[in-house]
């Protein structure tokens, strides 16, 4: 009830008043069924704005301390995150990063959108970086079709590292769903989880235009490789290579050629979790490695 509060009555009028967003292609979400966003990360202003330019709620995941802090503080953050369309993670499964591929399973399970940001982390200069492979597992477990989103202007809004920009036009691009029930039963096989998550992230760049750099934010943000990142040339064009095959499966075989596929890592609980709550579950595929 109070996510439509805050959508319809409290706090979506003051942000379309002010900030007139501008949307394409939403009559590619349907009406009611599961549904995962998976949109590029710009701003912590994307979660405001993508949600609000359809009628149907968008829920994320959030870390739990967001909603079990004590006090006055903590059932006004609790109320907020709670009414903003994110629930907390379910770490009955002892990781983040796991916690956050069952929460989003239920979600979508219960008929409902659960949106995603598949790079883990907001881009550090508005390019769009590699995706982590938990979009993949959600959307082969789930069964549920994937859209693809580019939101545009919110880093002007809310840059990094300030409270607020300047007043811009958002845009919201959705594109149309993507089925990979081609894919059914094959979760477990990295080459495909990676395939999926290549062809997700392609789709989002023609959706933004963004350049694209085959290097993982975290990482770049961890470890300072500004200069790495910059020396990557053909990211773009690789990854729309690899999208154009349709992303065939790879055979055993092949596994020497993993790194040219992107071969995924895992994540701990630092890498899963975004500094503003909103959770990319991605590296569940390989937990043994912790090398993002």
């Amino acid at each position: 009830m109070f996510y439509w509060l805050l959508k319809w009555v409290l706090l979506g009028p003051l942000l379309r008043g002010i900030f007139r967003p501008t949307v394409e292609g939403a009559q590619n979400v349907p009406d009611r069924g599961p549904v995962i966003l998976a949109s590029n990360h710009l701003s912590i202003a994307d979660w405001l704005f993508m949600p609000l330019v359809i009628p149907r709620r968008v829920t994320f995941v959030a870390k739990a301390e967001y909603f079990n802090t004590p006090g006055i503080k903590g059932r006004l953050q609790k109320a907020f995150f709670s009414g903003a369309g994110q629930v907390p993670i379910d770490r009955s499964s002892g990781s983040a990063a796991a916690g956050a591929l069952q929460t989003g399973l239920r979600i979508l399970s219960e008929g409902e959108i659960f949106g995603i940001y598949p790079e883990g982390t907001r881009s550090p200069d508005g390019r769009l970086y590699k995706g982590k492979t938990g979009i993949a597992r959600i959307a082969l477990e789930s069964g549920a079709p994937v859209i693809p989103v580019g939101v545009s202007g919110t880093d002007e809004i809310a840059p990094q590292g300030k409270l607020f920009g300047k007043v811009v036009q958002p845009h919201v691009r959705f594109g149309e769903p993507i089925d990979f029930s081609r894919y059914e039963g094959m979760q477990d096989d990295r080459f495909v989880l990676r395939s999926i998550t290549d062809e997700v992230m392609y789709e989002i760049m023609l959706l933004t235009g963004q350049e694209y750099v085959d290097v993982y934010a975290a990482s770049l943000k961890k470890g300072g490789l500004t200069q790495k990142a910059k020396e990557i040339g053909g990211g773009a064009a690789a990854l729309a290579t690899q999208a154009k095959g349709r992303l065939q499966p790879r055979k055993d075989s092949d596994a020497a050629d993993a790194d040219a596929v992107g071969s995924e890592d895992a994540v701990d609980a630092e890498d899963a979790v975004d500094a503003e709550g909103a959770v990319d579950p991605g590296g569940v595929d390989e937990p043994e490695e912790k090398s993002q």
